[in-house]
């Protein structure tokens, strides 16, 4: 498998490809990936260094890779946090050349906005952005709870109502939606869960909640559920390896005590999956 991953980058730490590309390579894929900004550290310190890369250079390394005549073996394209509409441009451009050299490939959006603590933590434009132009033209999309709910212009909180958000979302364009973060008013304390919805139907999963804020885990969610399920097809399994996987490199991270992903440290709970964790079918 051939994923073009068009993200941030991070020297420090573990966000956007900084944290995509090696739990994809740890499982067998060959990642392309195309840097958004090339930043000392994330965002998250209040201060960091480098540069934002440009739109037109972001589509020049594009047009590069397309030279090299590899966008034929391409199956897939992921982009997480889009920084401007310019950026959002180049990628919407890149996913319609990808799709004419190979229409079996697909597009996975990670639509970042924010969260339901934080609030939208980007700028005006970008929500609208990716409503109405990005969502759309992706195959697999992968919110948290929060960004669902903007995406649709509703309020997903019980499972009714996040399962309605996401046939919501669906109708917009994807086919397959991955809420990375549903937290139920009705769910047991200190639990966290991951919901998959398909036109086969939809998959919950819970897992004990990490009492921690781990940036860049989110990146790594999008990465590992799009690939898993870019081969398999089956939502219900790539649920299940990508939550595993994840929740072992939390635990990892927490113990550590350390505030960035032990990403490394992780790797093999990437190559070889616990499947510690029940998969329901829910619809």
């Amino acid at each position: 498998m051939k994923i073009l991953s068009i993200q941030s980058a991070v020297a420090y730490g573990h966000v956007g490809n900084s944290a995509a590309v090696f739990p994809l390579q740890r499982i067998g894929v060959e990642v392309l990936p195309v840097y958004t900004v090339n930043f000392s550290n994330h965002t998250g310190y209040g201060a960091w260094r480098g540069p934002l890369i440009s739109p037109a250079d972001v589509r020049d390394v594009i047009t590069g890779i397309e030279e090299r005549g590899v966008f034929g073996e391409i199956d897939v394209v992921l982009s997480g946090y889009q920084g401007s509409e310019g950026i959002g441009d180049v990628i919407l451009d890149a996913v319609a050349r990808v799709k004419a050299a190979n229409p079996a490939a697909v597009y996975s959006c990670d639509p970042v906005m924010g969260n339901a603590k934080s609030g939208c933590f980007v700028a005006p434009a970008i929500p609208i952005l990716l409503r109405e132009r990005v969502v759309p033209a992706a195959d697999i999309i992968t919110p948290n709870q929060f960004e669902l709910g903007f995406l649709t212009e509703t309020e997903p909180s019980d499972l009714d109502s996040t399962l309605a958000s996401a046939d919501a979302a669906r109708a917009l364009g994807p086919d397959v939606v991955l809420v990375t973060s549903v937290e139920r008013p009705d769910r047991p304390a200190d639990t966290i869960e991951m919901l998959a919805v398909t036109g086969d139907g939809a998959w919950i999963v819970q897992t004990p909640h990490i009492p921690m804020k781990a940036n860049g885990s989110g990146d790594v969610t999008a990465a590992l559920f799009t690939a898993h399920y870019r081969a398999s097809g089956d939502a219900a399994a790539a649920l299940a390896k990508t939550v595993s996987s994840v929740w072992d490199l939390l635990q990892t991270t927490y113990d550590s005590g350390q505030r960035e992903l032990q990403l490394v440290e992780a790797q093999e709970f990437y190559a070889h999956p616990r499947l510690q964790f029940e998969v329901t079918r829910v619809r």
